[in-house]
């Protein structure tokens, strides 16, 4: 391609001006410039194609059959610059803004401290947040409609960069009235006999513990209910009669204050990782940047 041989955008933009507003003068007026720039400009492009683009019939100016394949050129060329101008401020308007996705059970937890105060210490920066299940969340961060997640399951993606957080316990859990509150420790086969109230089967909570208890050769609980909310089933354990695994950042200040009793299981192993987790190609993105800043920092 020979560079020096491309039409000036001004140019172009000056004769689809004149075309559509019928005159020079129209168009000097519309581009805030004289008539003899505009006239310039139309000589500078018949230069360039070295042909009359513009001839006048009955004293009006009207585009020659060059003129009108370089006029649609021109119109193309244009509305491209607008399409390209808006991109890259909605581009602009992107890193200002984090796409952000949690996992129900940190995100009932953290989620509004975290928006808090990250509307605090950075006034500058706006946040739209939602809470989904893990398999909600991983197929829109690999194809980047997400610009960072907070999970409890790290996704298997080659776009997808995984970083630890924080680590947890699951524990189980029951309140203080329960009869079963004072036992130091449990066997695997005293789960039979106790009532469950525990996540629904998507929670990505319930997906870890289900494979844990089947690696052990426990299935088929005695699960009284399901319910979609870690505060509600706190609130139903208050009454004793059932127990429950929870996340040990959830249920904390309820077992410090009494409320909730742990129920260790022998040889039962529930510690796991947090995951912050975000699309490579989004590694440079100011505000996820600045919130992870704050999640690590917590």
């Amino acid at each position: 391609m020979e560079y020096n041989k491309l039409p000036d955008l001004k140019s172009l933009a000056t004769l689809q001006a004149v075309v559509e507003r019928g005159g020079v003068s129209e168009a000097a007026k519309l581009l805030n410039i004289g008539q003899p720039a505009v006239t310039k400009r139309l000589r500078s492009l018949e230069t360039l194609y070295a042909t009359p683009i513009m001839e006048r019939v009955s004293g009006r100016l009207q585009l020659t059959d060059v003129g009108q394949q370089i006029y649609q050129f021109a119109v193309l060329t244009t509305n491209f610059h607008q399409r390209l101008q808006k991109s890259l401020a909605d581009l602009n308007q992107g890193k200002r803004t984090l796409r952000l996705e949690v996992t129900m059970a940190i995100g009932e937890h953290f989620l509004p401290a975290w928006l808090v105060r990250f509307a605090d210490t950075h006034p500058q920066y706006r946040v739209e947040s939602r809470l989904a299940y893990g398999r909600i969340i991983e197929p829109r961060l690999a194809v980047g409609q997400i610009d960072l997640a907070v999970m409890e399951n790290a996704p298997d993606h080659p776009d997808v960069l995984v970083q630890q957080w924080r680590t947890d316990e699951i524990v189980m859990v029951c309140g203080a009235q329960h009869p079963i509150a004072r036992r130091k420790k449990l066997r695997m086969q005293d789960l039979f006999d106790l009532n469950f109230v525990l996540r629904e089967k998507n929670a990505a909570l319930r997906e870890h513990m289900d494979r844990l208890l089947e690696q052990h050769g426990i299935q088929d609980l005695n699960i009284s209910m399901e319910v979609g909310s870690t505060a509600a089933i706190i609130d139903i354990l208050h009454s004793g009669r059932h127990v429950s695994f929870l996340p040990l950042f959830a249920v904390a200040s309820e077992i410090d204050n009494g409320q909730l009793v742990t129920l260790p299981i022998k040889d039962l192993y529930t510690r796991r990782t947090l995951w912050i987790v975000r699309h490579r190609m989004h590694l440079n993105h100011p505000v996820a940047n600045a919130f992870i800043e704050m999640l690590q920092q917590a």
